[in-house]
């Protein structure tokens, strides 16, 4: 014996319709449809034009730092420490730095102040010592002194040297003024060719 399959019946034309969609009910469904497609294509849409103009404004940031001439205060980044091997002692004060670049050298331009246990260090870390000094030798020339605004005059005593390295490496002018006997002022030009 086979099962009995209930008989589906066909509607005929007189069957009632369903009930209209109550009013409110259309509208609460179409402000909930606008609400989603708000928060699918609006909130990203803001994002980006949010993130754009953060990036057009880093932008700027950065071709006014470029751009400036003279020092800007604080330390340069790790990245130009190393590179241009100007290894600024821990607890230095009065750090500021500038950054040049062409086609033929690259310069880094850095002033601190430091104790004399710094200064060892930080001779002793680009390579030489407190002996290779020279008294009353001021060896940045009057160019690079011009770039940043320094001006070597007056109070001293001021010593220098020029620690010159085979290309890559960079070089150094270093010049002191030890007007404060227990806290230097160093003033450094590392230049870098590519």
């Amino acid at each position: 014996m086979t099962p009995s399959v209930p008989h589906q019946t066909k509607p005929s034309d007189d069957a009632p319709a369903p009930p209209a969609e109550d009013r409110r009910h259309m509208i609460r469904r179409r402000w909930i449809t606008a609400i989603v497609i708000v928060l699918l294509i609006g909130i990203p849409a803001g994002y980006l034009v949010i993130s754009a103009g953060q990036s057009r404004d880093s932008g700027r940031d950065k071709e006014k730092k470029w751009s400036a001439t003279g020092l800007t205060a604080g330390w340069p980044s790790r990245v130009q420490r190393r590179m241009y091997q100007v290894p600024i002692p821990a607890y230095s004060k009065r750090v500021a730095y500038y950054e040049t670049n062409n086609w033929r050298s690259s310069r880094l331009y850095a002033q601190f102040r430091t104790t004399n246990k710094g200064l060892d260090a930080f001779l002793g870390r680009v390579g030489v010592d407190e002996d290779d000094l020279e008294k009353n030798r001021i060896t940045i020339s009057a160019r690079d002194q011009k770039v940043v605004g320094w001006v070597f005059k007056g109070d001293g005593p001021w010593s220098g040297l020029t620690h010159q390295q085979k290309d890559p490496l960079p070089t150094q002018d270093i010049t002191i003024n030890r007007t404060n006997p227990k806290r230097p002022m160093v003033y450094v030009v590392s230049t870098a060719k590519p």
